[in-house]
Order: C-alpha cells, then sequence, then structure tokens
C-alpha cells in the first residue's frame, strides 16, 4: 500500500490546542465495524458501549519530563529530548541542532551537565550525564514533551498525563487514556466492566513519519513493553467467558498483537521490546474493540486503525469527523471502534 492511501485533509484549526474539561466530555465518534452508521456522543457516553464482563485495557506508563533546554560549552543554545534511558547517567536522546553537536560536546543545563559520547543518525546522540542524582535534577527541571503541533504548554502538565499513569518511562503520553476521569474508571467498574493494565512506553516509534513511498518498507522503532501475569490471566478469563477485550490506545493493542505473533498465538507475561508495525491487511489476535484519538495523516496510527476497521471506513469516518468539527489529536476527541 502507499502512503498516500493513508492521506486526508485536515483545517489546522481543528488541531486541539488544550484539553476538554472535564476529560470525560469530550465528543466520541462510535465507528462500527459491521456497519457504515456512526455515532455522535460524548465520552461519558461509552457506558452504554460496554457490558459487565468486557475487559478494558489501559497503558498506565507516565511521561518523563524529557525535554531539556540549555547551551553549549561555546554558549550556543540547545535542545535535547531524552528518549531512552540505557543505563544510570546515559541516555539516548534526540537533540537539536543536530548538526552542531558532535561527539565529545558538553552540553550544559540548570544544576546539570553531560557530555556526547556516541554520535548516532538523525540526530540521535548517547549522553552521559556528570551528577550522580541526574535523575532526580532531571525531573525538577524538565519539561514534558508537549507534540510540537501543540503551541503552547499547558498550565497544568498533569493534564497531559492519564489518571492511572504510574510507571515512568514514556516521551508522549498514551492519549487515548486521556479522556478517563476516575469517577469514570469507578462508574464502569460498578457496572461489571473489568480493568487491567500494561506498561508500554510511548517512544518515537509511534510518532515518527512514514518517509517512504511503499509503507511495507517503513521500520519500527522499538518501545518497551511489560505485561504482567495478572493482564494475562484477566484476558483469558474475558475471552473464555465470551466478552470482549477493548484495548484503550494504540499502545495496547501493538503490545498485544505483538506478543501474541512473537508466541505462536500465545499471550504470555514478559517483558521486551516491540517494533511491530501493524497495517492493512492484519489478522488481530486478542483486541475486539479500541478506544483511540484522531491521528496524523500518514501515519502509522493511522494505518493501524484502518487495519481494524477498514482503509476506507475510517477516511469517510475521519471526513465527517472534519465536517462535524471534532477536535484532532492528542488534546482532542476520541473514537470508539467496535
Amino acid at each position: 500500500m502507499k502512503i498516500t492511501d493513508f492521506d486526508y485533509e485536515l483545517p489546522e484549526e481543528l488541531i486541539a490546542q488544550e484539553p476538554i474539561l472535564p476529560r470525560d466530555h469530550c465528543r466520541l465518534l462510535v465507528i462500527r465495524r459491521d456497519s457504515e452508521n456512526l455515532e455522535h456522543r460524548r465520552f461519558y457516553d461509552i457506558k452504554e458501549y460496554l457490558e459487565p464482563g468486557d475487559l478494558l485495557v489501559l497503558n498506565d506508563s507516565k511521561v518523563i519530563p524529557a525535554r531539556l533546554y540549555g547551551h553549549k560549552s561555546t554558549g550556543a543554545k540547545i535542545e535535547v529530548l531524552l528518549i531512552e534511558k540505557i543505563h544510570s547517567g546515559i541516555w539516548k536522546a534526540i537533540v537539536k541542532p543536530g548538526s552542531k553537536i558532535k561527539k565529545g560536546s558538553q552540553l550544559l543545563f540548570e544544576k546539570l551537565s553531560c557530555q556526547v559520547i556516541e554520535h548516532l543518525p538523525d540526530s540521535t546522540r548517547i549522553l552521559k550525564f556528570n551528577e550522580p542524582d541526574a535523575e532526580e535534577i532531571i525531573k525538577e527541571i524538565g519539561r514534558l514533551p508537549i507534540p510540537p503541533y501543540i503551541s503552547k504548554y499547558p498550565n497544568d502538565p498533569e493534564l497531559y498525563q492519564t489518571v492511572y499513569a504510574k510507571t515512568e518511562g514514556s516521551v508522549a503520553a498514551p492519549t487515548a487514556g486521556l479522556h478517563f476521569t476516575q469517577q469514570l474508571l469507578g462508574e464502569l467498574k460498578d457496572m461489571g466492566v473489568n480493568i487491567a493494565y500494561i506498561t508500554l512506553h510511548v517512544g518515537l516509534g509511534t510518532f515518527r513519519p512514514v518517509k517512504v513511498e511503499n509503507i511495507e518498507e517503513h521500520k519500527m522503532h522499538s518501545e518497551f513493553y511489560t505485561i504482567s501475569e495478572e493482564t494475562v490471566e484477566k484476558i483469558g478469563k474475558t475471552r473464555k467467558n465470551g466478552n470482549r477485550i477493548i484495548a484503550v490506545g494504540t499502545t495496547v493493542v501493538r503490545t498485544l498483537e505483538s506478543v501474541v505473533a512473537e508466541n505462536k498465538g500465545r499471550l504470555i507475561a514478559k517483558s521486551g521490546y516491540t517494533d511491530i508495525f501493524i497495517y492493512p491487511p492484519f489478522e488481530f489476535k486478542i483486541v475486539d474493540g479500541i478506544v483511540t484519538n484522531f491521528h496524523l495523516p500518514r501515519s502509522t496510527l493511522l494505518m493501524l486503525v484502518s487495519a481494524f476497521a477498514g482503509r476506507e471506513k475510517i477516511l469517510k469516518a475521519y471526513e465527517k469527523a472534519v465536517e462535524k468539527r471534532y477536535r484532532f489529536f492528542s488534546f482532542g476527541d476520541a473514537c470508539l471502534i467496535l
């Protein structure tokens, strides 16, 4: 398939710049795989589409304050985005301006300093921080890496975290979960809807642009995940009872389907890295429904939901969402695909 098969027109003013509050009052577009009808609701109406015994699987990864601003020893301003912790005090990072930051460069930040110990392609570097308490200082001075299409840093950075975020490691929020409130999760539990968690630390693999014309040639960056024995048991019980498994976000979809693909159709408890790239056609083994946001044109995320619901159906739904003035991307409205 060609990259142009996953393009659509989006007016810039529909890119959400701040979240709707309360979180669960955003709009919800319900897309059914067995019907052409679209339903226009509010996110709190998701209760009407879930049944006792269904299992919601959430990604509990927490966004780290991974963006640092500083300067080189020469005084030139720089920006660093930490993308993966390799060892204590050693990080893989993307640097700006990439052409100016070479191996051996000294980088200085407020209360913090590091040097470039390895020069990798595409403005990626390996950094070694000098301070023994660098991790704590990064939490103090770093900023959450808000996507570039959001022009203003939120007054409350917690709005870019899910209410159940727990395990630190993502450099971007698993945004489908941003719409849940503790109250809504409690109401779903009271209905008999079960909750399970996985962890996938969102990295650049999710957002890296597809630069090849033939999408099969695109390579994903790997991202770290963990699935617990408890979650495996809950999924197995749900499947045995004939209920549905609803993935909250494409990160959950990728984690579950990756582990099943790697283990001959079996879901097992494990940690590891996945670089799975899901695009049409794809046979889903675990997921029966997806809660997700509206994704960028030509993105791997748009390809994943197209694989789940059908490319033409998704693009028609997006066309209608534009017509109805839905809000797009990280702080935007949500979709429920069943």
